[in-house]
């Protein structure tokens, strides 16, 4: 009679074989450069999901009692895969290094060396070692469960038992006790890092400062990302000096988590202290979303200050102390719920003031922060009255709204950088297009969307287990490597390790957006008072080159 305890403990070469083969696959281009390291850990993972793949296939086979070859014709059929799967691996190594250097070259990166190629391999093989003793340990497990049950009940069913009961165990272990530890620790420690209430620096001594003695929001529970932001940025003297007039010193209001129980109280907060700054009477209000851990990108918010020449406030409030694909996990509701709240309880007041002195009202985010803030935009609620404009950058592959206006693209525009009907609702900007080309003019509501070709937070698409991305039946964009191709299976393994390493792109590139970039979308969705493109130029010589650098020297 079989036993599922043949699931362990025999080493299978042609399920090997197939690790392998995925292991191959894995080296070819993807969006996002990686380390040789990086690129062995996935290579060592793809190795041990195809040696399970294998091995459950193994299992079914013999659970159905099928034929299985033996003797001299197995051994020719393993032979055989082996001569393929080495002639594979070897052609698809050769290659790789001038596949990376391709694609680092377009992205203005250093050359891989030979030595990388070394790294890889050791990487894949330590990678897939600890998994197959993971995998004998998990089986034993198995085995000790199923033999306590055969001194009770029958065998089929003490082998179905033990199963199920392997499954919960693990399920309970990684879910319930080392899945939820992890993320308490991880909220904690972001939280700690926050510095709050005694941890935190002496308040700002000016009284138009958010957090100051003045102000209603208390500067202890602001966190280390609204301190930052409310401090940062170009002041009145800053602008003056690269205007050449007289300038305002901007506002910024920002509401931390602390500040507030639920997403209301904060919003209303939030209004209080805009109306205490006397904000409505600016020319230009931003309602911002921040990302994940409540950052405030500094290459997003200093050029827009600059181009009004200080007329401006911007608001915000946090929702989360995670990392923001930690948020986007365990937090989503949460940051839809802050971002709702905050734009609605803007808008509203907004309303009531009158149209001829209210000021230019617009929603902008950054990655979580531009899912979050497009979610909030409902233009069924906004079409009584609705808002000038929003910019929304990185918007993450989930976000429903992007994802209807990028299947609105007009036929033949690309799916990395489409043309949206006319253009005069709805314009693309990437790190070589900046929105300003379109057929029509600009209606009454402006909206832009940031994001580059090679953003795998952007073009990440779940079904690429199976089916090629969009984006991917294109022709390749500039910093994409020509010979990515799809390759079920292994091209959703590509994709989801490259949204670990967006962040770590070159500036310019993945998910590493800054100033240059987002200065001309802003003069497009804004529209500064006498700005010229000369005006652009000569603000992104200001603004520095690093991602998260802004313009305030």
């Amino acid at each position: 009679m079989f036993r599922i305890g043949t699931l362990v403990p025999r080493f299978s070469l042609p399920c090997l074989l197939l690790g392998v083969l995925l292991f191959a696959a894995s080296l070819t281009p993807s969006l996002i450069p990686r380390g040789p390291a990086v690129q062995g850990i996935l290579g060592g993972v793809l190795i041990s999901l195809g040696y399970l793949f294998g091995r459950a296939a193994d299992l079914i086979w013999r659970a159905a009692d099928m034929p299985r070859l033996q003797g001299k014709l197995a051994a020719s059929l393993n032979l055989a895969l082996l001569g393929i799967t080495v002639s594979v691996t070897v052609l698809t190594i050769w290659f790789h290094l001038d596949w990376q250097n391709e694609l680092r070259q377009k992205m203005g990166l250093e050359p891989a060396e030979a030595q990388y190629l070394t790294t890889i391999l050791v990487s894949a093989l330590i990678t897939f070692a600890i998994a197959f003793v993971m995998g004998i340990l998990i089986s034993g497990v198995f085995r000790w469960v199923r033999a306590a049950f055969y001194r009770i009940m029958p065998v089929r069913r003490a082998n179905i038992l033990g199963v199920i009961t392997v499954i919960l165990l693990l399920f309970v272990v990684t879910r319930d006790g080392l899945f939820d530890r992890a993320v308490t620790g991880l909220d904690e420690s972001y939280e700690a890092a926050q510095k709050l209430f005694e941890n935190a620096p002496p308040r700002p001594t000016a009284e138009h400062k958010a957090g100051s003695a003045a102000s209603l929001i208390d500067w202890a529970a602001m966190g280390q990302p609204g301190r930052d932001f409310v401090m940062t940025g170009p002041d009145a003297k800053a602008i003056a000096a690269f205007s050449g007039k007289p300038a305002l010193e901007p506002i910024r209001v920002y509401v931390g988590r602390a500040n507030g129980d639920t997403a209301t109280e904060r919003a209303e907060l939030a209004l209080a202290e805009l109306k205490r700054l006397k904000a409505f009477d600016r020319k230009v209000l931003i309602v911002a979303s921040p990302t994940g851990t409540g950052w405030m990108d500094p290459g997003s918010h200093d050029p827009v200050e600059y181009m009004h020449n200080g007329d401006i406030a911007t608001v915000s409030a946090q929702y989360s102390y995670l990392q923001s694909p930690l948020a986007l996990v365990l937090e989503t509701k949460t940051g839809l719920d802050q971002a709702t709240a905050l734009l609605e309880t803007v808008h509203e007041y907004w309303k009531t003031l009158p149209q001829d002195s209210r000021p230019r009202l617009y929603a902008h985010g950054l990655s979580l922060g531009a899912w979050s803030s497009m979610y909030a935009t409902n233009l069924f609620r906004l079409v009584g009255d609705p808002i000038d404009g929003a910019f929304w950058v990185g918007p993450p592959f989930p976000s429903r709204f992007w994802q209807y206006v990028q299947h609105s693209r007009r036929p033949g525009s690309s799916w990395w950088l489409p043309t949206i009907g006319d253009g005069s609702l709805v314009r693309y900007a990437s790190h070589i297009s900046d929105a300003s080309q379109a057929k029509a003019e600009w209606g009454s509501m402006r909206i832009v969307f940031l994001q580059y070709s090679s953003d795998p937070i952007v073009f990440y698409d779940p079904y690429s287990l199976w089916r090629a991305p969009p984006w991917m039946n294109d022709p390749p964009a500039h910093d994409v490597s020509t010979r990515l191709k799809f390759i079920p299976i292994v091209t959703q393994f590509q994709l989801a390790f490259d949204l670990a390493l967006a962040f770590d792109a070159p500036a310019g590139h993945g998910h590493a957006y800054y100033a240059q970039d987002y200065i001309a979308p802003w003069a497009e969705v804004t529209a500064p008072e006498n700005w010229t493109r000369e005006d652009s130029r000569r603000l992104k010589e200001r603004c520095n080159l690093g991602v998260q650098q802004g313009c305030k020297n």
